[in-house]
């Protein structure tokens, strides 16, 4: 028996108006695989251990656990018959909007690559990591993957073909991330895109790519507050933040005690915040705090710095 070990990070995906296009690593939460490749060889997939925190649902099923979803294409791709043994120490919690399905699909693909000495290229990795998010989302998509494997903040490019654009995000980059404690339902991302508008205004559109565009340019200058600019979404976050509760007042108090910018994390229900210093984080993670408790929820609130992607270490 072999087996290797990768870890991937949570992520943030959107950033506001880059809906299924940008993503930002985070420092904050880790999901760690271990792949082993088993004696016998009639290409069995099976899930033997997942450990996971209090209220964590994961499921052990093939067809409906991210990992297996990646080794399973895997293994059809390059003709690999050999028995597969997957563990799942689970960090991020899933359904919150942090790239949970993400990072244990990126490091599975990261785990298996090496495993079998594929030599797969980064931007077919992500292409196979996508095929964990059909778990939780019903369909691939990239925003979190990609940035989970590749670290920093990413851009997904879909046409004419996919390509992923990666920046160093600048050093004096913090977030305050509050995770509201409510329930979320299950496949909460396919849920979340269901709840989406299919057409908007031509002024909310551009309002969109214009803020989008000062995103990628803050982030091409290494400006936090460009960065921030950027963060106003006139298109999904309307429709999103109705399933967050006292999201208006979180983003107003967050923004009174010194945050640059306030967004929903993905889907939701999670928040982040934008800073260009830690000297005020206590008093955003404070404001976002009593935020949330002004609607009578409860809340976990963490101050992180984006990620370098997924490792072996």
């Amino acid at each position: 028996m072999k087996s290797v070990r990768a870890f991937a990070p949570s992520s943030t995906a959107n950033l506001g108006p880059g809906f299924d296009i940008f993503g930002l690593a985070l420092d904050l939460f880790v999901d760690e695989i271990i792949i082993t490749k088993k004696q016998e060889q009639n290409g069995r997939i099976t899930i033997s251990t997942i450990k996971q925190n209090q209220g964590m649902k994961i499921p052990f099923d093939n067809e409906n656990n991210a990992a297996a979803l990646v080794v399973k294409k895997m293994m059809e791709d390059y003709n690999i018959k050999d028995n597969i043994d997957i563990q799942i120490i689970k960090g991020i919690p899933p359904g919150y909007g942090l790239g949970s399905s993400a990072a244990s699909s990126v490091a599975t693909a990261y785990a298996f690559d090496q495993l079998f000495d594929l030599e797969i290229n980064l931007s077919n990795l992500i292409g196979y990591s996508a095929e964990g998010e059909r778990a939780s989302a019903g369909a691939k998509h990239y925003d979190n993957v990609a940035c989970s494997m590749l670290g920093g903040f990413t851009i997904v490019r879909h046409f004419p073909s996919l390509e992923f654009i990666k920046f160093e995000p600048p050093e004096d980059l913090y977030l305050v991330v509050g995770i509201p404690t409510i329930p979320v339902p299950n496949k909460k991302t396919e849920v979340a895109r269901s709840i989406l508008p299919l057409n908007s205004s031509l002024e909310n559109i551009i309002s969109n790519i214009s803020n989008a565009s000062t995103i990628v340019a803050g982030f091409a200058y290494k400006d936090v507050k460009m960065i921030a600019k950027g963060l106003d979404d006139k298109i999904v976050e309307p429709v999103r933040k109705k399933t967050i509760p006292g999201y208006d007042k979180v983003k107003e108090n967050a923004i009174n005690a010194g945050a640059l910018a306030l967004t929903i994390s993905g889907a939701g229900p999670s928040v982040i915040s934008i800073l260009n210093t830690d000297r005020h984080s206590h008093s955003v993670m404070k404001a976002v705090k009593e935020g949330f408790a002004a609607s009578n929820i409860e809340s976990n609130v963490y101050l992180c710095k984006p990620s370098k992607g997924a490792t072996n270490q």
